[in-house]
């Protein structure tokens, strides 16, 4: 199969989808693969690695998408790549369509397959190219939600962990995910006081039983956060429901009753956020303030620590990245269920429930574009 490895061109989006390793095992089956000069390089990857391991280096993104058959990416296209898609070209990358519908009607239009890393679904209900970002952003979210915590930056001025004869900061993590659980990790081992809260009691227990002693769990309804965000100087957005728009957890009325200069991370901006005053920002310009309370909703967290987030997610895709090179993208899906539940819009129709309500289009049962 011959692949493409386009540039990102997202604000500040610094990630690449193929390492040099990654295109060694690519060569080893068979394939060519094509990769934009300095791809690679906000990653620590030069071009002459990509060389060395067999890539061809292409300067520009339009030659590279014009080449290939299967287009690995890390983050989702943006307007100006919409004109490049081909009809059937496999596009293999995080979409979160359920959070932009212009992105869903052009692909849509371009009649393109697009298999998205977050909806790929183990068994077990796990989401294994999800989980490393996951990691990354949760613990991401206590390191930029620290920063912004300071007066300087809009903040109420508080030491997540405090000092002798000074009480730490309170924490709120929502969501007992994999967000959830490294942020809680990260807060508690910086000295704050954690509470998580969840909809699930089995994933409570299971948190009380492997967190330390400073982190506390509630029950995840209405009631429990009004009154926890009453007295919480930071508070972690971590909540998902796979494909489909994030609920909003915390709503407009709710910043009244927080202490000013309080700052809220909301990891889930990817799927549309969990605050209802949530938009997506960016790196450049990561923060806006509502009502005194700080917000940070940057879509591309892990883009700002790119050598650890690139090898982190592509030990996790190469696996499937291999098989669907190895096999095509219609054998390797109808064989696989892990990659069949990663199809959403296949040449032109909606095969994933979460998005076509997302945006009320048709839905079309994943199985009928097998025939």
């Amino acid at each position: 199969m011959i692949i493409g490895v386009p540039k990102e061109i997202k604000n500040n989006e610094n990630r690449v989808a193929v390492t040099p390793a990654g295109v060694t095992e690519f060569r080893k089956h068979g394939h060519t693969i094509y990769v934009q000069a300095e791809a690679g390089k906000g990653s620590g990857f030069s071009d002459e690695l990509y060389a060395e391991a067999g890539a061809v280096i292409l300067p520009t993104i339009e030659e590279v998408y014009a080449i290939a058959e299967m287009i690995i990416k890390v983050k989702e296209p943006i307007a100006s790549e919409y004109g490049l898609i081909k009809e059937n070209q496999l596009l293999f990358t995080y979409f979160h369509f359920a959070s932009s519908e212009p992105l869903t009607h052009a692909m849509i239009e371009r009649k393109a397959v697009c298999l998205a890393y977050e909806t790929v679904e183990k068994t077990d209900r796990s989401l294994p190219l999800l989980v490393p970002m996951s990691e990354v952003a949760g613990r991401m979210a206590i390191q930029e939600g620290a920063k912004y915590l300071e007066k300087p930056m809009g903040g109420f001025g508080i030491l997540l962990g405090g000092v002798a004869g000074v009480k730490p900061a309170n924490v709120l993590v929502l969501g007992g995910g994999i967000v959830g659980t490294q942020a809680a990790k990260m807060a508690a081992g910086l000295g704050a006081n954690v509470t998580i809260v969840d909809i699930s009691l089995p994933r409570l227990r299971y948190l009380e039983d492997i967190m330390p002693a400073n982190v506390d769990t509630v029950m995840s309804n209405e009631y429990n956060i009004r009154e926890l965000i009453k007295s919480t100087n930071l508070i972690i957005g971590g909540v998902l429901i796979p494909g489909a728009k994030a609920p909003s957890l915390i709503t407009r009325d709710m910043l009244k009753l927080m202490k000013p200069g309080t700052v809220m991370v909301d990891v889930a901006i990817d799927q549309g956020g969990c605050f209802e005053t949530s938009k997506a920002t960016t790196h450049e310009d990561p923060i806006y303030e509502v009502d005194g309370v700080v917000h940070y909703c940057v879509a591309n967290m892990p883009g700002a620590v790119p050598y650890t987030s690139t090898l982190a997610l592509t030990n996790a895709t190469l696996p499937y990245a291999l098989h669907l090179a190895n096999n095509g993208w219609k054998s390797a899906c109808s064989t696989n269920e892990e990659l069949r539940k990663g199809l959403n819009v296949v040449n032109g129709k909606v095969v994933f429930k979460g998005v076509s309500d997302a945006w009320n289009l048709p839905y079309t049962d994943v199985k009928e574009v097998f025939q």
